[in-house]
């Protein structure tokens, strides 16, 4: 039992229940004996602080300045100063799994998060649903009277739940936060990102040439719901969860942010792995005997990398070191604002460096347009095509991602990257915890291991609240995390968190009091085609931790009893969170009927209509690698038609079906590398019509062209070819849109806005064999069998 405003309030069963009253029932409330308490808001306990979280994306342990990186931090470094570095704290190596965790205070399999959302599954560890028996940390504190508001990445909503019917119980707004400005998805692009405001599209108030980058945006927001917040509930604390996509790819910074690190990487990533760790060890945030793990085979040396290609490597790193300190220039932004609102000193405010190790997902040379990789064509990203595009990295045209050897050197001092949850590389990233209020210790370091989804006990622990064993009438699964308040005054307490499992993708590990046991599966780069080992044939590396800090030295050999021991615990800890039966599939996950999960877009058509948008790429029936057709009900305005009729993807690939100066008009986008355009020499006169493109794919096989023809009410208007097409994904955030196409342009031969001049009722999308059509129409009844055949 906790008290607030006076009276008692029992917090473990949530929501608070009401108390009806008790007493004498008068006739008429002027009666002297009248007598109701006053209404009291459920409030948290008396010295609950407010909670800021900042979760930053895709950072290495060696990246920022504040554990000795080479991208500059001074707001960490200034939050450290006043506060604590955690130089053993661990992620899951992969962003949903690593937020599903934090935002739960449970392992991530054990609340569904196997993996990231795209390839959920079936079964229960990695089917990306949340159950309800692990209700989240930010419904825990509203039902407590905490304000609660989340800004930025949400990676953790099922994508059959992404379109805008919802439902939305797993967005933000559905699990405890009032208020969510942010994108949903694995990343976003930094200057047309597709926004929400709690469950409602919204789209930038700026464009990137008026100064427009969703990190100062998002942080725009953030400041202004605290300001109002303390302004009209000053009773009341905040928890604001501050998730920017940075600095995951794409990315995207001010050129002038970049332009200060010109120069500072032409020695390359090997000679800043050695840089980055002397640094480490003159701040202590390594000990002074640590050993700094050796680059593997599979990563290129920096010598070995063509000449003719390293102006552009050397300018990636300059980039990512740019929007590393862009982002961290933002948060300081958000600091300032408590400072001025002088609830600084009162605020816990946990700043995470990185959700995962340093990401390796851009190629060993590194990429303008990730989506090329994506789609299994990274050999057309050759030294020439990059240098060429040199002067557009990291700006609005780009959808670029750093080589795998800065991520590695980005990993500092230790082995792997990103997705290898096996290693330290994956897994080890820096926290700072600021809390002046809370505890005197400054300036100090903490070497207790701590893991991400100890944040939620932590949180709950500092405000008083006890963990819930009902939400909304079920029956709580306990948190697994373990608070790390007992460290905050102590810089000896004995760690508690003493075990810790980690997977991904079939990398896997285990940590027991100071020993790891782990082995490496996959590789994190190579996206199709690994030929991986059957897990009973991994070989398992082992080391002690306590006093071999970087995983430098394997003594599996010495310690075969103690590996044993741990492959046994893993085991039992697999079995305990959902983490069996493993599954390193990657393109079996991407397909919803192999993988079991439930697919938006079923069968072989689909049927739009005029006003609907911001439908993500898992909401449209896929067009890829077969022959389709599109076909529109449109009324022409006297005007002429002009505008976009429906565009699916982005500058960095997709379609769109539109009219310009009165004639139809089809281009198709490949990956940002080549537009291909089909257009009809005369106007579409003023009234109803009926528009048709049908595409004649070049099959079998992934990729291949096709002939594109178009039609007017059945009449050929127009022909052409693509030379070839993106066999996977348009885009990570683009979306389908009917009437209107918003942020990076498919086609570059109209503007935004570019709304279309008339009418449109619907439009059907038509795949493989439903796209034949004798009369190229869709009559009446065509239409009518199509919706009851959906029925």
């Amino acid at each position: 039992m906790a008290s607030t405003n006076g009276r008692s309030t029992q917090r473990e069963v949530l929501p608070v229940p009401d108390i009806a009253r008790s007493g004498l029932v008068t006739f008429d409330a002027k009666d002297p004996d009248t007598s109701f308490a006053p209404i009291e808001e459920v409030r948290p306990p008396a010295g609950a602080p407010n909670v800021l979280v900042v979760l930053l994306d895709d950072v290495g342990f060696g990246a920022s300045s504040a554990f000795g990186g080479p991208c500059a931090t001074p707001n960490a470094e200034r939050l450290a100063t006043g506060g604590l570095k955690f130089n053993r704290f661990h992620t899951t190596a992969l962003c949903s799994p690593t937020r599903a965790a934090l935002l739960s205070g449970r392992n991530h399999h054990t609340v569904g998060m196997g993996g990231i959302t795209e390839i959920a599954t079936s079964a229960p560890g990695y089917n990306s649903m949340r159950p309800n028996t692990c209700a989240p940390l930010a419904e825990i504190l509203r039902l407590n009277g905490y304000s609660t508001g989340q800004f930025g990445k949400c990676h953790e909503v099922p994508v059959w739940q992404t379109s805008p019917m919802g439902p939305f119980d797993n967005w933000p707004t559905g699990s405890g936060f009032e208020y969510f400005y942010g994108f949903i998805g694995g990343e976003a692009h930094q200057y047309y990102p597709a926004l929400y405001e709690g469950t409602t599209p919204v789209e930038p108030d700026r464009t990137p040439e008026e100064g427009y980058h969703l990190m100062g945006d998002m942080t725009d927001k953030a400041i202004k719901w605290i300001r109002q917040q303390k302004s009209l509930m000053a009773d009341k604390p905040f928890f604001a969860y501050f998730a920017p996509g940075a600095t995951h790819a794409p990315h995207h910074v001010p050129k002038e942010w970049a332009d200060k690190y010109a120069g500072q990487f032409d020695d390359g990533w090997d000679a800043l792995r050695e840089q980055t760790f002397a640094r480490q060890k003159e701040l202590g945030v390594i000990p002074q005997d640590a050993e700094l793990t050796p680059r593997h085979d599979q990563i290129p040396a920096w010598s070995d990398m063509p000449e003719d290609l390293k102006p552009v490597l050397r300018r990636q790193m300059e980039i990512y070191a740019g929007f590393l300190e862009f982002s961290d220039h933002h948060v300081g932004r958000l600091v300032d604002a408590l400072e001025d609102l002088e609830i600084l000193e009162d605020t816990l405010i946990y700043y995470i460096v990185g959700d995962n190790g340093a990401s390796a997902e851009g190629t060993l040379n590194g990429t303008f347009n990730e989506m090329i990789n994506f789609n299994g064509a990274a050999a057309l990203e050759t030294p020439e095509f990059l240098l060429e595009r040199l002067d557009d990295f990291g700006g609005p045209d780009s959808y670029n991602h750093y080589a795998v050897g800065w991520a590695h050197a980005m990993d500092t001092p230790y082995q792997w990257t990103k997705q290898v949850a096996s290693h330290f590389g994956g897994t080890r990233n820096g926290t700072i915890v600021h809390w002046p209020d809370g505890f005197d210790a400054s300036d100090e370091l903490r070497t207790q291991f701590a893991h991400v989804i100890d944040v939620a006990p932590t949180v709950l622990d500092v405000a008083g609240i006890p963990e819930p064993k009902f939400v909304h009438g079920v029956q709580q699964t306990p948190m697994q995390g373990v608070s790390m308040a007992y460290s905050f005054s102590d810089a000896a307490a004995p760690e508690r968190h003493e075990t810790q499992y980690f997977e991904m993708f079939g990398n896997r590990g285990i940590y027991h009091k100071g020993w790891t046991a782990v082995t490496r599966h996959k590789t994190p780069w190579v996206l199709v085609g690994e030929k991986a080992p059957a897990f009973d044939d991994d070989v398992w590396e082992l080391y002690d931790t306590s006093v071999d800090w970087t995983q430098f030295e394997d003594v599996a050999a010495q310690h075969p009893g103690r590996l044993h021991e741990l492959q046994r615990l893993f085991i039992i800890e697999a079995t305990r969170n959902n983490v069996l039966p493993l599954d390193d599939r990657v393109a079996e996950r991407l397909m919803p009927e192999v993988a079991g999960r439930p697919k938006l877009a079923r069968g072989n058509r689909q049927r739009l209509f005029g006003g609907m948008g911001r439908l993500t790429e898992s909401s449209i029936v896929s067009i890829k690698n077969k022959s389709h057709a599109v076909t529109a009900e449109i009324l022409v305005p006297e005007d002429g038609a002009q505008g976009v009729i429906i565009a699916q993807g982005g500058s960095i690939g997709g379609w769109s079906l539109y009219a310009k100066d009165g004639r139809l008009r089809y281009c198709y986008n490949l990956l940002g590398l080549q537009r291909f355009y089909v257009g009809s020499e005369s106007a579409i006169s003023p009234g109803a019509h009926q528009v048709r493109m049908e595409f004649d794919y070049d099959g079998p096989g992934l990729g291949k062209g096709g002939s594109v023809k178009l039609f007017l009410d059945g009449d050929e208007i127009g022909n052409g070819t693509v030379g070839a097409t993106a066999a996977m994904i348009f885009s990570a955030d683009d979306t389908c849109d009917i009437g209107r196409e918003d942020g990076a342009l498919v086609a570059d031969d109209y503007p935004a806005p570019n709304v279309f001049s008339g009418e449109i009722d619907w439009v059907e999308i038509d795949v493989g064999e439903a796209s034949v059509d004798d009369d190229h129409t869709l009559a009446p009844d065509e239409l009518m069998r199509v919706a009851m055949a959906r029925q």
